[in-house]
């Protein structure tokens, strides 16, 4: 499957989410990651983000999609992070 995950957690977890997540996605921008992904590396990364955050203060978004088949990825500006997976 393909999930871009997006987060946004106070500022002392940032660098470990981002380390987590990085372990299983490509960095695409500030608190954007994206990628193929297998459905047990998809719950590893969900359990393992679960626990660094506080649930009360920081959220964590996953859009997931079967294919990429019908999708694109438009950018404007500087681009930031990795070329390598573009949806």
């Amino acid at each position: 499957m393909f999930v871009i995950l997006v987060y946004d957690v106070n500022t002392k977890r940032v660098n470990k989410v981002l380390k987590k997540a990085r372990k299983y996605l490509n960095w695409v921008q500030n608190s954007v990651l994206e990628g193929e992904i297998s459905e047990a590396n998809y719950r590893k990364l969900k359990m393992e983000l679960q626990n660094v955050i506080n649930e009360e203060e920081d959220s964590c978004l996953f859009y997931t999609f079967r294919t990429t088949k019908y999708s694109q990825r438009e950018s404007l500006g500087i681009k930031k992070g990795g070329d390598d997976v573009i949806i």
